[in-house]
């Protein structure tokens, strides 16, 4: 990690306490700064975009947190739904002392002028898991995997910011039943391919 990356890793983590009472704007991301010993100007230099580059710091922070807790588990003796579920588990268990925070997160990120941003973000993300389960796929069912993850890890994340189950169980039934459901399509897809080729052989 360069001295700039570090830098700015510091500062959100040292802003994330503030966030639920102001917000991800610019006056938490000086704040924080100052109390690293940074200046307004220092800080502005190294996050020209504001808020936006404070939250795209923190994403990439979670997902680096995340691949090096799944590289300290045996997830290769795991079946792939179960590795996925781990990978999305995992990620919220990290952001858990911070669930406030990533609830103005996602609010900001639902605005208009940062749904390019939410995108990326939440492509990251599922990439990561994705990688970290052993997927090294390259075909078409690489972009598949990856947008199906992110309707589940999206679903799940908004879930599971209101769930006050006893170690987040509800979420983890929910998870389950998400992938479930996503495990399905394919083989609804065959099914109806199967059948439109039947279909055209008697037609031919």
């Amino acid at each position: 990690m360069s001295g700039d990356s570090a830098a700015k890793q510091k500062i959100v983590l040292a802003m994330l306490p503030d966030v639920p009472f102001e917000g991800w704007g610019r006056a938490a991301l000086r704040n924080a700064s100052a109390k690293l010993g940074h200046d307004d100007a220092e800080t502005d230099a190294l996050f020209p975009g504001g808020a936006r580059d404070a939250v795209a710091v923190f994403s990439a922070w979670a997902d680096a947190e995340t691949e090096k807790a799944l590289a300290k588990k045996k997830i290769e003796t795991l079946k792939v739904r179960e590795r996925i579920a781990l990978g999305v588990k995992t990620r919220l268990d990290i952001l858990a002392p911070h669930r406030e925070a990533v609830r103005r997160m996602l609010a900001f990120l639902a605005l208009p002028a940062n749904l390019p941003l939410a995108a990326k973000l939440l492509y990251r993300t599922t990439d990561m898991i994705w990688y970290a389960a052993g997927d090294r796929s390259t075909d078409f069912s690489f972009y598949t995997k990856r947008g199906l993850l992110g309707g589940v890890y999206a679903s799940t994340s908004l879930y599971w910011l209101d769930d006050k189950s006893e170690g987040g169980r509800k979420t983890s039934e929910f998870l389950a039943r998400r992938i479930n459901e996503v495990l399905q399509i394919p083989k609804i897809r065959g099914r109806i391919e199967e059948r439109l080729r039947a279909f055209r052989r008697k037609a031919g």
